[in-house]
């Protein structure tokens, strides 16, 4: 079988050099500074994460989801409370987020614990997903669980959208909503040559994530 090999893929890193004096003195502040310009410079959906969790029996299970805010206190991601990651983070809150910024040369991973986000900002933000988006919430009110085909969904998802015609509102399920990453581990990665990367962590050593006393290392890359 003729096929490609990892092996002989390789890549030369020629980012520009990160030091100490680069940074911010927040972690949350210095995010917001990569994040900016990760969007300005036209990455495809760089609000996208790996998002790794523990499952029940201690098996790590990593999948992209959609960073959807973030302040000091720690980034927000919305999903179904029932789904395969919801009951992971329901049984061990704590998570793992990297942003694989590729085209820059930059990677951002954030680790923490988890809580879920009150109700008012659920619908607050709900209320600002597409029709669509909103109908699909409650066509999948098993997220994760087997499907016969297509279009079993399919015809899920007609069936709400004839509950709710065009215009009229459509409420939150109660199974679906938001959580929020507190960091106590984020680390800033650059590309460099010769696989001299440039690795930054900051370790919340007192307090709360959004105020608290924070560490700054470099790292050996």
């Amino acid at each position: 079988m003729n096929h490609c090999d990892p092996a002989e893929l390789r890549e030369s890193y020629d980012g520009t050099p990160l030091s100490r004096s680069d940074l911010s003195a927040h972690p949350m502040e210095q995010f917001h500074i990569w994040f900016t310009q990760a969007n300005t410079a036209g990455l495809a959906e760089p609000n996208a994460m790996v998002l790794a969790t523990v499952e029940p029996n201690g098996t790590p299970r990593g999948r992209t989801v959609l960073l959807k805010g973030y302040d000091r206190s720690g980034l927000r991601f919305f999903t179904n409370y029932r789904s395969r990651k919801g009951r992971a983070l329901a049984e061990n809150p704590r998570a793992s987020a990297v942003f694989p910024w590729h085209a820059m040369q930059r990677q951002v991973l954030v680790s923490g614990g988890v809580e879920r986000l009150s109700d008012a900002e659920n619908d607050a933000y709900f209320r600002t997903r597409p029709r669509g988006s909103r109908i699909g919430a409650w066509a999948s009110e098993h997220q994760s669980s087997r499907v016969a085909d297509r279009e079993e969904l399919d015809m899920r998802w007609a069936q709400f959208a004839d509950m709710w015609p065009e215009g009229e509102e459509i409420p939150r399920p109660d199974y679906w909503g938001g959580f929020r990453l507190r960091p106590v581990e984020v680390e800033f990665w650059q590309g460099r040559t010769d696989r001299m990367h440039d690795r930054f962590q900051y370790l919340l050593v007192a307090g709360e994530p959004r105020d608290g006393a924070w560490r700054l290392d470099r790292l050996a890359p």
